[in-house]
């Protein structure tokens, strides 16, 4: 049975995780009604908190736990799994898709994976508009975990209301590079496998670094979890709740308000821009003598 745009909505907001699978499909794809289901969508105060960090950091066995913890609590929750190839097939989602494998029956939890289709950074170019489809339901909170590689990083800034950047003590030799990078974008670090050597030495370093306040009201906190044994998980979600509450959380709003509108123009205008055209035209004429790239891409900008 096929349901309008309007029912679809009006499902997912009852809770129905089939309707809501369904529209994030509409969309993904851009369906007929995908722009109706858009445009019909509710103003929505979810918090989205956004998971990035270098891979093998313990991402996906951080969130596990604590949707192990909110989930015992009562609490709903929305998990976006960015997979850096297809989003159906499990081939590509062995490893830390597994680790959150454990609430795939869940029913206050809905995981949802979205492949990047090759877009420059490590996030879905849709990513934007599923997650304001998954803020539409009845959850309490939308996850985001990031591929980890790259721009990712830094664009799930763009999208997040909370950003946690999760590292392991390993990464101490990198932190001066971290610190030009994703140091910016976080709003809380998480120091996982704390009970690792150089732990301790790795939280002293980042809480120099972020003593003083990014915003007003807040101050980057530095949390230790062991993600395995769920060490940490409780001090992390109250982190999550403090950031909600600050005078920071709010002046971040209008700067993803203004990124995802910037985003969304961006996309609708490079829309009829096709990378394997472009190839094959630049096979064409690449060897002539006369060849210039700038007259060349002059030709796609029209």
């Amino acid at each position: 049975m096929e349901y309008s745009a309007k029912d679809l909505l009006r499902l997912t907001q009852h809770g129905d995780r089939k309707a809501l699978a369904r529209a994030i499909t509409v969309v993904e794809n851009e369906l007929p009604g995908y722009d109706s289901l858009l445009t019909a969508l509710p103003a929505s105060h979810i918090p989205v908190i956004g998971f990035t960090g270098p891979p093998g950091a313990g991402k996906s066995t951080l969130i596990s736990a604590l949707l192990r913890t909110l989930s015992n609590a009562g609490k709903k929750i929305g998990v976006i799994a960015v997979d850096p190839t297809s989003p159906f097939n499990f081939g590509s989602l062995l490893g830390d898709r597994l680790r959150m494998a454990e609430h795939f029956n869940n029913p206050h939890v809905f995981i949802r994976s979205l492949a990047t289709r090759g877009s420059l950074g490590g996030l879905s170019e849709k990513i934007i508009e599923v997650t304001d489809v998954m803020r539409s339901a009845d959850f309490d909170f939308i996850f985001i975990e990031t591929v980890g590689v790259g721009q990712s990083e830094v664009e799930v800034a763009g999208l997040a209301d909370t950003t946690i950047v999760v590292v392991v003590p390993e990464s101490g030799d990198e932190v001066q590079a971290l610190k030009s990078g994703i140091m910016e974008i976080a709003d809380i670090f998480v120091v996982n496998k704390a009970d690792r050597e150089g732990a301790e030495t790795l939280v002293n370093n980042l809480k120099k670094m972020m003593h003083h306040p990014k915003t007003e009201g807040w101050t980057v906190p530095v949390v230790k979890t062991v993600a395995s044994q769920a060490d940490g998980v409780l001090e992390l979600i109250e982190k999550i709740e403090s950031h909600r509450m600050s005078a920071g959380f709010n002046d971040k709003k209008y700067y993803l308000l203004t990124e995802k509108v910037y985003q969304l123009i961006r996309q609708s205008r490079m829309k009829d821009i096709n990378r394997e055209k472009i190839r094959l035209e630049l096979k064409k004429v690449v060897e002539k003598k006369d060849f210039n790239l700038y007259l060349f891409a002059d030709q796609f900008k029209k």
